[in-house]
């Protein structure tokens, strides 16, 4: 792997390309002026898959460490275990039970019957995320995955490292934040290893498609499916009972009945995918209508910690328009080619190389002429 530190005449030549002074220099995004690769062509970019271009990014690759230390600070062995086997293979094991049709078919009525899916917004005929076959390996590594779909926050190559990075370091400070302010300290493990794994699976349901975009996510029991997949997964593989409710809790929270329903319908959805009784394994209290009483606080922190969306998902809706100016007016792309694995390609390279939220950074203190700098610095035009 290429050395992740940033060298001081890389800093000063990017610095120079991209905010064209070196005053503004300590406005930019510092993170940006690590890029260091040599300008590809764009033919070239065509050919990269999602890994090489994870791969050869900087930025994805230094979260992709700090996301493994974060895992390997975890202090328990069992927990940590399974934390760092599913960053190495996030691989949809619970699907062993669900390897024919008519298998798949009574997972369906069970989980209509249980007011989990609705039959009318999911077709008949639509199958889980593919999985070759074999359940035990996942479609692709944790480090290549987008974080969301492909109009949504951190949709590029690596873009689910960067997220669930900067996630960790979120609820990392909140638990310190607690500890200074309350004197009281919660359970770290659960905190780390709730939020690591908080989207476990988007590296099986976001999956690149052959046009550079990736698959079109479906509902389950009321939110993504990725987030009921992720939590099944972490029962099957016999995480304990606070990890699970705290991972539960990262789509919602439950301080109100509103916002609790949810999440106990979540930990009712995945308890059915993973062969589980919720209630007797203390996923859900006695009574089916609440988290385990009293309600643990990691789920809370779990919740904050994943609000790293509210300002990623609509610079993604802003950088990828701007992007789309660039292709047109310095790479000659076509009204059609913005449809399809050109224009895909091309923006799932810049983004994996500089990410969204850096772009977004220099577009608002630098407009658009910073941002075709930075893409010609990337890809040459």
């Amino acid at each position: 792997m290429e050395n992740l530190d940033m060298k001081r005449r890389d800093f000063m030549k990017f610095g120079m390309v991209a905010g064209g002074a070196l005053a503004a220099m300590t406005m930019l995004p510092k993170q940006l002026f690590a890029i260091t690769s040599k300008a590809i062509t764009l033919d070239n970019c065509l050919q990269l898959t999602p890994r090489q271009m994870a791969e050869q990014s900087q930025l994805v690759q230094a979260s992709w460490q700090e996301l493994r230390s974060a895992a390997a600070g975890i202090s328990d062995a069992t927990i940590r275990n399974i934390v760092q086997a599913i960053l190495d293979n996030p691989a949809p094991t619970f699907m062993e039970r669900y390897q024919s049709a008519a298998e798949k078919a009574a997972l369906r009525k069970e989980l209509i019957a249980a007011g989990l899916l609705d039959e009318k917004a999911v077709p008949e005929n639509a199958d889980f995320p593919p999985s070759n076959g074999n359940p035990k390996q996942s479609p692709q590594p944790f480090f290549s995955a987008p974080g969301s779909g492909y109009q949504s926050h951190h949709s590029y190559p690596g873009g689910v490292v960067t997220h669930t990075n900067l996630n960790v370091k979120v609820s990392v400070a909140l638990f310190d934040g607690y500890a200074s302010t309350y004197g009281y300290s919660l359970n770290k493990d659960v905190v780390l290893a709730s939020q690591i794994l908080h989207d476990l699976h988007k590296p099986w349901v976001f999956q690149w498609l052959e046009d550079g975009s990736t698959r079109t996510e479906l509902s389950l029991a009321g939110t993504g499916e990725h987030h009921v997949y992720g939590i099944a997964e972490s029962m099957y593989r016999g995480l304990p009972t606070e990890v699970v409710v705290a991972q539960a809790c990262a789509h919602n929270h439950a301080g109100s009945d509103a916002d609790e329903k949810g999440v106990v319908g979540w930990l009712k959805a995945a308890a059915i995918l993973a062969g589980k009784n919720p209630a007797q394994e203390g996923y859900i209290a006695a009574s089916g209508d609440t988290l385990p009483l009293p309600r643990s606080q990691e789920g809370f922190i779990c919740h904050l910690g994943d609000h790293d969306w509210v300002l990623s998902v609509p610079a993604a809706k802003w950088m990828i328009p701007i992007l789309g100016n660039v292709a047109k007016n310095v790479y000659g792309m076509t009204d059609d080619d913005l449809k399809g694995k050109r224009f895909n390609q091309f923006r799932n390279y810049l983004f994996s190389q500089a990410t969204i939220m850096n772009l977004y950074q220099v577009y608002r203190l630098e407009g658009e002429d910073s941002i075709t700098k930075i893409a010609k610095q990337l890809i040459a035009a």
